[in-house]
């Protein structure tokens, strides 16, 4: 955890917040904090800074807080992503989060089993428990937002083009012969396809929203390490 995000329920005066449970926890254990101590702290889709500990017992402590700073610059990508079975998706939503993604979206794709829909981690507080670990992770306090597509021809017919206007448009898949290029600061939009990538007419279909195929090596990896690998590309 290198920030404490702080939520607004947690706020008992304008610049005074009381914090329990996981995160009191954290500070006593990992930090061994003590009255004095300082923190980096972020409120949630909100300012980062710095919390002096004023009050500690066994069960909670207060902090007096002043919050400045803007967050990191978000990464400019949009990530469609096939959804994945649900305990590869925790991994992805903590790692995408960190690497400062903001706008996801869980696709449909032939591949998909059908059952992944039905898991109770696409429930709303669910999902964002993992993006509040990514954000924890990478000292950001801009939660993504997470848009559920669970089918993918009208999502393609009907969003996507106006989803990737004015982008630079990628979609991973295995045996093409067109490397995925590097863009620092451009914006893009990011299709990767579920495990055995996405089949040719899902393909066609994002061809014809101007998706360019791209590869990255001739190496097949899983879902979760191509995320993060195709990302390292636009940072």
């Amino acid at each position: 955890m290198n920030l404490i995000l702080l939520h607004p329920s947690d706020l008992i005066a304008k610049n005074l917040a009381r914090l329990k449970e996981r995160r009191y926890q954290h500070i006593r254990q990992v930090h061994n904090a003590k009255i004095g101590d300082e923190l980096r702290l972020g409120m949630v889709d909100g300012l980062m800074g710095a919390g002096t500990i004023v009050a500690l017992s066994d069960h909670d402590l207060e902090l007096e807080i002043q919050l400045q700073h803007p967050p990191p610059e978000p990464l400019p990508v949009t990530l469609l992503l096939a959804l994945p079975r649900p305990k590869m998706l925790k991994r992805i939503l903590q790692s995408v989060t960190a690497l400062g993604v903001k706008n996801i979206y869980l696709i449909n794709s032939y591949r998909v089993d059908k059952s992944f829909w039905n898991s109770s981690l696409l429930q709303g507080e669910n999902l964002r428990e993992h993006l509040l670990l990514g954000l924890e992770q990478a000292a950001d306090t801009i939660l993504p937002k997470i848009f559920l597509r669970p089918r993918f021809k009208p999502f393609v017919e009907d969003e996507l083009t106006e989803i990737a206007s004015f982008t630079t448009a990628y979609v991973a898949h295995p045996g093409v012969t067109t490397t995925c290029p590097y863009h620092q600061g451009e914006p893009v939009t990011l299709a990767i396809g579920p495990e055995g990538g996405f089949i040719p007419y899902e393909v066609d279909k994002l061809q014809s929203c101007g998706f360019t195929p791209v590869r990255l090596g001739e190496r097949v990896l899983r879902v979760e390490t191509a995320v993060s690998v195709l990302l390292s590309r636009f940072i």
